[in-house]
């Protein structure tokens, strides 16, 4: 006969059972494919009315200003606007010399450009790409993708366009339209930045910065990004620069690997970002202010400050001419300041 367990025995075996049950219940309790954990996403200032005159010149912008993107080939800030029946158009600003205005067919929700002479604008099911020379707009509906709100685009170096979702996907194309990779692990992807190959995911509601790999079909690293995480752009040497507005700061990332270099406070709810060779430009959307610093001493140095037009949610810097773009998001048009920083 088999001998009774006893007592020592009994305990273990419980144990053991106890730790199979608790492990069962983590893995059963694991929400894979659920949403992954949010706050309310952080959003700019309502900027008051403008108590400077604005420097520079400021040219006027029929709809309101969404984003901007700069192409150095056209040497043009290409502003997107959204007017009051929620149309979408593209109007580009040059350095010197009169805006042209493209009219898209349909919304769009963010742009970016090659430099050469194209931009990329991201809608419902797709992608508008506009050809600034004077070529038509050419609508790319992204294979299977025809209910997907896309609220983020990019361009990688190798050519390939990147878009992400509202419902918190990033899609890699093999082609104009083919899906080559999706990575869903975001609540939402609010913004996108190529730095190579390499794509720099923002996002509000988890406050983060991920990097997504070349093959698109996983992160890399993933960072927390201040206490709430609004704007994010590239610079030409290579960082990352995000706004936390509800934290009130600066914050410059590293991407080789993702790290977080610099965390410099900025006051009056900074949100619209410009990278450049020289400084990084940072908007106060709560005193209608344009700070610009630099980083090269590796704490962020101010060197200079504009007023600038109200509600400055968006910036772009041509680096060839040293101007400063600021569009408003209140209506109020595009400011430009030639010299800015010299």
């Amino acid at each position: 006969m088999p001998t009774p367990p006893t007592p020592r025995r009994r305990l273990v075996r419980s144990g053991v059972l106890i730790v199979a049950v608790v492990a069962l219940a983590s893995c059963g309790s694991k929400t894979v494919d659920g949403p992954p954990p949010t706050i309310d996403p952080a959003t700019a200032a309502v900027s008051p009315a403008t108590a400077e005159v604005p420097a520079g010149a400021v040219r006027p912008l029929a709809g309101r200003g969404e984003a901007v993107v700069f192409d150095a080939a056209t040497a043009s800030s290409v502003v997107l606007s959204t007017d009051a029946a929620g149309g979408s158009e593209l109007v580009t600003f040059p350095v010197n010399g009169p805006s042209r205005t493209v009219p898209l067919p349909g919304p769009a929700t963010a742009v970016a450009g090659d430099g050469r002479g194209t931009v990329y604008a991201a809608t419902k099911g797709g992608y508008f790409v506009v050809n600034l020379a004077g070529g038509p707009v050419v609508r790319r509906a992204v294979d299977g993708e025809g209910d997907t709100d896309f609220t983020a685009v990019t361009r990688r170096s190798d050519g390939k366009i990147v878009l992400g979702s509202a419902s918190g996907a990033v899609f890699t194309l093999s082609s104009d339209t083919t899906v080559g990779a999706r990575l869903q692990i975001f609540a939402r992807v609010d913004a996108l930045v190529a730095q190579g190959d390499t794509v720099a995911v923002l996002d509000r509601g988890q406050t983060s910065v991920t990097t997504v790999d070349p093959s698109g079909t996983k992160q890399q690293h993933a960072l927390r990004a201040g206490e709430g995480a609004t704007t994010m752009v590239g610079d030409p040497a290579g960082r990352i620069l995000v706004a936390d507005t509800r934290g009130e700061a600066l914050l410059v990332f590293g991407t080789d690997p993702l790290m977080l270099r610099q965390q410099y406070p900025v006051k009056g709810a900074p949100f619209g970002l410009a990278g450049s060779s020289r400084l990084a430009w940072v908007s106060q959307t709560a005193t209608n202010t344009v700070v610009g610093y630099d980083l090269a001493t590796g704490i962020p140095v101010e060197k200079v400050r504009y007023p600038t037009v109200q509600q400055p949610n968006a910036m772009t810097y041509d680096d060839q001419s040293g101007t400063l773009f600021v569009v408003s998001g209140s209506g109020a048009g595009v400011q430009v300041i030639p010299g800015a920083g010299r």
